[in-house]
């Protein structure tokens, strides 16, 4: 059951075969209660299969239609509960989705033209898919919101382990990290205002914006298309980015202003309702030796602080570290084992290799002086370390890993509870599944004793 709304967000991709749709004749392929299931909702789902990537196989749409059918009996069950979800809820969803297939798309242009319409009116008509997927989810969150193991559910989960089938754990380490980024005074951050500045005085001479773009931006992601950012939303950029956006006409452009990424002019070519399409110039400052200096000076009295057990390390992450993250979480760092976890052990094979020579020289309870680091975005920075223990390598056991063993017992324990939900409610509601479909093993379980 824990892949049991593997397809809800399914039902919610933006990247459908609708020209093949429209080619389908309708017909019903299943009833649930006084949910109809139509051909067209499981060609949907089946072209959202093959446009990630997977091969042409008609076997996949029984497993399709049973993800289906778990979705309409949880929705069911959410109707008769008054398990709703809020509006603002569903919005950011839809956000959330319309952004990451415009990504995938290459843009809002390639999406629309696709879909053969534009991106706000397949919001519309996406929206209620989306609305439903959240509520039954929702749904089987309530079903599950009491289940807890105790200790002895824990170790009898274990004990159902045989010695030789037991998982190896690899070495593992909690750490704690007090982040500091340069910062540019204002003097320092001048001269590439000043640089922006005289770019947009040349776009205001009537040179071309595109090219300039081109040819100054420093926005990887934008600057080959002559800075074009697309149709955007109020949610999808920088607060300082979208307050400018939405306050030009189309053909305006910005004064020079700063946002975390650096110095932006920007361009407004079209309003289309709560919708920007917009093309900016990106001037990224430049972090100077003046700056790190600075703040190593910064980072080794901190650390010297720590030492000297003025501070203890997880007051001083939260006073004084720039990672938003794990400053109020006494500076440690956390490592997502699963979608549903976060834990602060992390192995040794997921630890940043730069962090990772630091700590091999390193015993627990040491905090280190600080370290040069370049980050994944190009950030240079300085960070104080903290080894707060150190696993090594072993078979799992319930002394080291009763966390790891009572999670898993936990996931046993839902799914236990979810599939007699399930199968109560199948027994108790109206189910009918189209002949074509009935010889599917993965709708079996949906079939009434004398159907099969």
């Amino acid at each position: 059951m824990k892949k049991i709304l593997w397809m809800a967000g399914g039902l919610l991709c933006l990247f459908l075969n609708v020209q093949a749709q429209k080619k389908n004749i309708d017909k019903v392929v299943a009833v649930l209660g006084n949910n109809v299931i139509l051909l067209s909702e499981l060609n949907q789902q089946y072209a959202q299969y093959l446009n990630s990537g997977n091969t042409n196989n008609e076997s996949v749409k029984c497993y399709i239609l049973q993800q289906i059918l778990v979705q309409k009996l949880l929705k069911q069950q959410a109707e008769i509960d008054s398990v709703m979800v809020d509006e603002p809820q569903v919005d950011d969803e839809v956000d959330r989705r319309m952004r990451s297939s415009i990504q995938r798309a290459g843009g809002q242009d390639r999406l629309e033209q696709f879909l053969n319409k534009s991106v706000l009116q397949y919001k519309d008509e996406i929206r209620p898919d989306i609305k439903d997927a959240l509520i039954a989810n929702k749904m089987q969150g309530k079903i599950t919101e009491n289940v807890s193991v105790t200790p002895l559910e824990v170790k009898k989960y274990f004990n159902s382990y045989k010695k030789d089938s037991l998982p190896d754990i690899t070495t593992e380490f909690e750490i704690g990290e007090i982040v500091l980024h340069p910062e540019l005074t204002k003097a320092e951050k001048q001269k590439y205002f000043d640089k922006l500045d005289a770019i947009r005085l040349r776009v205001k001479s009537g040179e071309d914006f595109g090219f300039l773009a081109k040819t100054y931006s420093e926005d990887p992601g934008s600057s080959p298309d002559g800075g074009d950012l697309g149709f955007f939303d109020r949610t999808m950029m920088a607060k300082e980015f979208t307050a400018w956006a939405f306050k030009l006409k189309a053909g305006e452009i910005s004064p020079v202003f700063e946002t975390d990424f650096g110095y932006h002019v920007l361009q407004v070519i079209e309003r289309r309702g709560e919708q920007v399409h917009a093309r900016h110039i990106l001037v990224r400052p430049v972090t100077t030796p003046q700056s790190l200096s600075r703040v190593k000076l910064h980072a080794d009295s901190i650390s010297k602080n720590i030492l000297d057990k003025k501070i203890p390390f997880s007051a001083a992450a939260s006073k004084y570290s720039d990672n938003k993250e794990t400053k109020y979480n006494g500076g440690m760092m956390l490592y997502a084992d699963n979608v549903t976890a976060r834990t602060t052990f992390i192995p040794a094979d997921k630890v940043d290799p730069k962090i990772f020579l630091v700590l091999d020289t390193m015993k627990v309870g040491d905090v280190s002086k600080p370290v040069f680091i370049t980050e994944a975005d190009g950030k240079e920075v300085y960070k104080i370390l903290l080894l707060k223990s150190k696993i090594p390598p072993h078979k799992g056991n319930l002394d080291q890993d009763y966390a790891k063993f009572k999670e898993k017992a936990q996931e046993q324990k839902m799914d236990s509870v979810l599939s007699e939900w399930f199968q109560k409610r199948r027994e108790s509601t109206y189910i009918k599944i189209d002949p074509e479909y009935v010889t599917c093993s993965e709708l079996k379980i949906w079939l009434k004793p004398e159907a099969k």
